[in-house]
């Protein structure tokens, strides 16, 4: 796995956002990926967060996250790289899949 320059940021950043409201979309912040997350209730959001841990096992990369009530703060970063790589725009896709 390697770190993406920040030209592959930008692109899968464009990719990931295009289907998105401007007040939904992914950022990058601090050097990682962002996004919060709300949802109806909490047991929605604790819920959403239990079948993000089980592809977040399968691909042996976990998020930076933090629940409160209905919202979930999400920080994706690769540690191994030293920055944001193909791992964590693949589980942000993940996590945008299971919303629907």
């Amino acid at each position: 796995m390697e770190k993406y320059s920040q030209d592959q940021i930008h692109i899968q950043l464009k990719n990931i956002n295009q289907q998105l409201d401007v007040q939904q979309q992914w950022q990058v912040v601090e050097g990682k990926l962002t996004k919060t997350f709300k949802f109806k209730s909490f047991i929605r959001a604790f819920g959403w967060m239990t079948q993000i841990a089980i592809w977040a096992e399968k691909l042996n990369h976990h998020p930076e996250w933090f629940n409160v009530y209905n919202k979930v703060e999400v920080q994706l970063t690769t540690h191994d790289v030293g920055g944001i790589s193909e791992l964590d725009f693949k589980l942000a896709e993940k996590m945008e899949l299971f919303l629907k």
